[in-house]
């Protein structure tokens, strides 16, 4: 029967130890697996025990890389999952693995969603479609989702997605203001918010055009257009002219007037 004559701590790696059998190096274990075997100096090894050690080490190694993953933040199963199989570590190890982090409570994707949803609502700009799709990219269940998004009520997607319109509104404020609408309607649904949602936003900005910034930019556009088009008939001129006017989100009534100005002027 073989026996183990030495246990010696490794001198590179702390935690880890070389098992000698007969006189001989055998296998190396970490501590964890030397604790729950209870190996010493004496014991008697099988064949059946060696296998049993081996395998052991190996879901402590991976338990361990897998720690060390979520030292610095929390993981969805499905991202530790990937870091695991990175590591060239084989599934049947993988599955033992993720029975010890689940019984420790080490991975929880209910917590991760939460988590990440109460982030984005008090740090984030992003509204529930793109919380989703995230959520849905780290692999987390739908059903799990959906719970955690509870978490972000109608009244706090307002609060975030209004504090979003503003600053919107302030970096297209230089826009024709209908342009500067559509800019911050896109802007809310590009974050995540829907529709309806993001026209709320818009109305409790309050959002009023200043006259005279709004005829400027008018001026400044139309006469850029003006000398695009000066090639063409007078007719056909006008006519691009407006359209192009009317696509910067310039009011009709206003471009007609312009427009207007522009041929007494040029009588």
């Amino acid at each position: 029967m073989a026996v183990i004559t030495m246990i010696e701590a490794q001198k590179k790696n702390s935690g880890r130890y070389n098992v000698y059998v007969d006189g001989a190096y055998a296998f190396p274990v970490s501590e964890s697996v030397l604790i729950d075997f209870r190996l010493y100096k004496g014991m008697e090894v099988t064949k059946e025990l060696e296998s049993q050690l081996v395998d052991a080490d190996n879901v402590a190694k991976a338990y361990n890389r897998a720690l060390d993953y979520l030292s610095n933040q929390l993981r969805t199963e499905k991202e530790i999952h990937d870091k695991l199989v990175e590591l060239e570590i084989p599934e049947e190890t993988i599955d033992l693995t993720f029975q010890k982090l689940r019984e420790l409570n080490l991975v929880d994707d209910a917590h991760y969603a939460a988590s990440y949803v109460r982030t984005m609502m008090h740090t984030g700009d992003k509204g529930p479609r793109v919380i989703r799709q995230h959520l849905r990219q780290k692999g987390v269940g739908e059903k799990l989702i959906d719970d955690a998004l509870v978490l972000y009520t109608p009244e706090e997607r307002l609060t975030v997605g209004t504090a979003v319109a503003e600053k919107l509104a302030k970096r297209y404020h230089r826009q024709a203001f209908g342009t500067q609408q559509q800019k911050i309607r896109q802007g809310l649904i590009s974050r995540g918010f829907n529709n309806d949602e993001a026209g709320q936003m818009i109305a409790t900005l309050d959002l009023t055009p200043d006259l005279d910034q709004q005829h400027d930019l008018l001026v400044k556009q139309g006469e850029k257009l003006w000398r695009r088009y000066r090639a063409l008939s007078p007719s056909e001129r006008k006519y691009k002219t407006k359209q192009a006017l009317y696509r910067k989100g310039f009011q009709l009534d206003d471009i007609s007037q312009w427009l207007a100005d522009l041929g007494e002027s040029a009588e």
